[in-house]
């Protein structure tokens, strides 16, 4: 018997090690590619990265101002899209998941969700961009907002489950619709999740090229209302970082830490909500 405890102690040490050092090993590669990008970007980045349009080919300086707002105003749209067509499905999936349209909305996100980003560049450019002959910001967005779409849907879904069921049963008791319940009392149980879903949706299609090489494709001035060519960070990390320029190249990766930024934020504010648990806020 002794031999065996020891064994079982070896082996439960054992794993415990090893999960620590894959734990070390993917923290670690996270620091890496931050610490990359802040010793090849972060000489560049200033107050003219930051209000600046990009100089003029074969010159240095310049910034991508018009790059920031270009990915502003596409995920601004992209949300406008995704977010509701996401969260009224996800409610739908939640609440009437017994009738066969809900088994194929919900394999349709699932599918939705495991297509590639450059098919949907394509299918956006083919309903958005070849008929009007021009390339948006509105072709943009809407690939984005489709990306987030199945996204959004699953997590509220989920979101909507983990509400006891005897908070809706309560309402109904109360004399409450089936709709005002999932309005006043299942929608406010869940709102951190949902939020946090929200962004995570968010950051997801911050960092997407493909789509938008096919649909907003780029601008190297500002990008005057919707229905215009408009830049955007990835896509001008993609062009400077395949330029023969020195200069470009900084710039490149001081726009992908600029990027990395935003998502590690959107992250971590995601997580810091969904901490807090679930729970009704109170009036």
């Amino acid at each position: 018997m002794s031999g065996r405890l020891r064994w079982r102690k070896f082996v439960s040490g054992f794993m415990l090690a090893m999960t620590g050092v894959c734990a070390l090993v993917t923290v670690s590669v996270l620091f890496f590619v931050l610490g990359d990008l802040v010793v090849h970007g972060g000489t560049s980045i200033n107050w003219n990265f930051f209000t600046k349009l990009p100089a003029p080919v074969g010159e240095t300086g310049g910034g991508m101002a018009n790059a920031i707002v270009g990915s502003a105003k596409l995920l601004l749209l992209a949300s406008l899209i995704g977010v509701p067509i996401g969260f009224l499905g996800g409610v739908y999936l939640a609440e009437f998941s017994g009738s066969t349209a809900a088994f194929i909305v919900r394999y349709a996100g699932d599918l939705l969700n495991g297509v590639p980003s450059i098919v949907i560049g394509i299918f956006a450019y083919a309903m958005l961009v070849l008929p009007f002959k021009h390339f948006s910001t509105i072709a943009g967005s809407f690939a984005l907002g489709l990306m987030m779409v199945p996204i959004i849907l699953r997590s509220t879904e989920e979101f909507l489950n983990g509400v006891p069921r005897a908070l809706r049963e309560g309402s109904m008791a109360l004399g409450a619709s089936k709709w005002k319940t999932i309005q006043a009392v299942v929608i406010p149980a869940a709102y951190r999740g949902i939020l946090t879903a929200i962004l995570l949706a968010f950051a997801r299609v911050a960092g997407e090229t493909a789509p938008l090489l096919f649909t907003a494709l780029g601008n190297r001035y500002w990008s005057h209302g919707w229905n215009e060519p408009t830049a955007s960070l990835p896509v001008v990390i993609y062009t400077y970082a395949l330029s023969p320029y020195d200069d470009w190249h900084r710039q490149a990766w001081a726009a992908g830490l600029v990027l990395l930024g935003l998502i590690l934020v959107i992250n971590i504010v995601a997580r810091a909500i969904l901490s807090r648990g679930i729970s009704v806020p109170r009036s």
